[in-house]
């Protein structure tokens, strides 16, 4: 069975899942979206054959999709989906699902209400290292947790506005926190405190924090710690650790390193997650067995507001606590 599938959205992770559909035989992608007309004119003609549009229905009524990829910045979110919804058009949407959570949750509910397949794009959980760490927890009991997203800014304009991408810990760290959540189960209680020391000086129109760290504390008892700053000029830790029973587990994105009173030993990742990641969603489009896609819009959602939870305390200078 062929698969059509459209794009809102060229940037660069748009650009990550083309590379990936093209290694998947029988998928077609027809129709290319974005702001930029040039944009899509370009994304349409490497790909061959398709077309590009210059308004969001048109594309949408045009051909048949069988799904849609919706590659659109946080500040965008909220059109895209809801044209899909209208359509019941399947799709796969990249986090954040926005910067705020009240949207995010009424397109769950419009969701659950059609019933409608959907994959969120959290490629951790895909990650032959995160796989492994799961098996590994199912006979060791794990007691605390800490997480690290630390590296530089990204120089897009509205990566550095908290209005445009919610701040670093809901574009970026989110991440980790879904990684958390998958790992080790639902977050009962955030407390976060940011501050803004150097970027501001460095990047005019910043005003997203540089520096943060939040604790949180999980519905099975565990406490974490996921810190996380975009000041660095260089690349530094990103992944999470696990401090279990029977040692540590270090997740990161190359692989999974084991630390036991036995010694040290570390497992590579040696498969692409993104490709993971959008072969679980076509399968499900092909077949409707979701059962391979490990992030629908309903699980990210309890991801999403975990991040606006710790925006909302660093701001507030008070722990929130989920019912």
């Amino acid at each position: 069975m062929s698969v059509k599938l459209g794009f809102i959205g060229t940037g660069g992770i748009a650009q990550a899942h083309l590379d990936n559909l093209k290694r998947i035989e029988g998928v077609e992608v027809v129709s290319f979206y974005d702001l930029d007309l040039s944009r899509s004119q370009a994304a349409a003609s490497a790909w061959g054959g398709a077309r590009a549009f210059a308004d969001m229905d048109e594309m949408l009524d045009d051909t048949k999709l069988d799904g849609v990829y919706v590659c659109v910045p946080p500040m965008a979110h909220g059109e895209a989906e809801r044209k899909l919804l209208e359509r019941s058009i399947p799709f796969l949407v990249e986090k954040p699902l926005g910067i705020d959570s009240a949207l995010p949750a009424q397109i769950a509910e419009q969701v659950k209400a059609k019933r409608l397949i959907t994959a969120v794009g959290y490629h951790w959980r895909y990650n032959e290292a995160a796989g492994l760490a799961k098996q590994l927890l199912a006979d060791r009991k794990a007691g605390m947790a800490l997480g690290y997203w630390m590296g530089g800014m990204p120089m897009v304009p509205w990566w550095r506005s908290q209005a445009g991408s919610g701040g670093q810990f809901v574009e970026q760290t989110t991440h980790i926190v879904d990684l958390l959540r998958y790992l080790c189960g639902d977050v009962s209680e955030v407390y976060a405190a940011y501050a803004l020391r150097v970027m501001d000086e460095q990047v005019q129109g910043t005003d997203v924090p540089d520096v943060g760290t939040v604790t949180l504390k999980l519905k099975n008892g565990m406490v974490a710690t996921i810190s996380n700053t975009c000041l660095l000029p260089v690349g530094h830790h990103v992944g999470l650790d696990l401090y279990t029973d029977k040692g540590v587990l270090e997740i990161r994105g190359d692989g999974l390193r084991e630390l036991t009173a036995e010694g040290s030993r570390f497992r590579k990742s040696k498969t692409n997650p993104y490709y993971t990641e959008d072969e679980a969603f076509v399968y499900a489009l092909r077949t409707g067995d979701t059962s391979r896609i490990l992030s629908d819009y309903a699980d990210a959602l309890r991801t999403h507001e975990v991040t606006i939870a710790a925006n909302e305390s660093a701001s507030s200078g008070k722990p929130i606590i989920f019912e």
